[in-house]
């Protein structure tokens, strides 16, 4: 049986948070990408969220919403914090003593590769909000069916066919795009 975010979360051990980390690390990390042109801040933000999320996880309640989401609203305010000052906010990651990542170019290549996909991105942005939520979901976090079925209060049919529905009309865009 597989263990749920929200457990993760719940368990205040070292082994559950790195598991929740690496759940999340190149999520987190693809969506900084492709927000900010600069993959050093990427990756600073995203170090900044998890240390966030370590120190803050005993706040987090299931009846608010999935951990998922929960996770991405702290990403989304260190990213407008960053945007806001300029700079990313370094005091979570000073106050847990987690020195600055030293990217190689490699790190830095494989970080730019991530923020490629803006077009892809904007075609889901456009898409209605359950077929957007359902794509997210199932292609972007690899999720399976009957979890998000679970946790959209719906069934795995209505789910696929959001899916298979926001797909087909990225497809028609795409094709209208070449």
């Amino acid at each position: 049986m597989t263990v749920t975010d929200e457990e993760l979360l719940a368990n205040e051990d070292a082994s559950s948070f790195e598991l929740f980390y690496d759940r999340y690390f190149e999520r987190v990390l693809a969506f900084f990408s492709r927000r900010t042109p600069d993959p050093e801040l990427a990756a600073d933000l995203t170090a900044e969220t998890f240390a966030a999320v370590l120190v803050a996880r005993r706040r987090y309640r299931r009846q608010a919403g999935a951990a998922s989401s929960w996770l991405f609203g702290i990403a989304y305010h260190k990213l407008a914090d960053a945007q806001r000052q300029g700079y990313a906010d370094d005091r979570a990651r000073k106050r847990l003593g987690i020195e600055r990542i030293e990217l190689t170019d490699d790190d830095i290549a494989r970080i730019d590769r991530l923020g490629e996909t803006d077009a892809v991105a904007q075609l889901v942005q456009e898409l209605p909000a359950d077929q957007r939520e359902a794509i997210t979901a199932r292609v972007v976090h690899e999720r399976e069916y009957d979890e998000i079925a679970r946790e959209l209060q719906t069934s795995e049919t209505v789910v696929r066919k959001r899916v298979s529905r926001g797909l087909a009309a990225m497809r028609r865009r795409m094709g209208g795009l070449s």
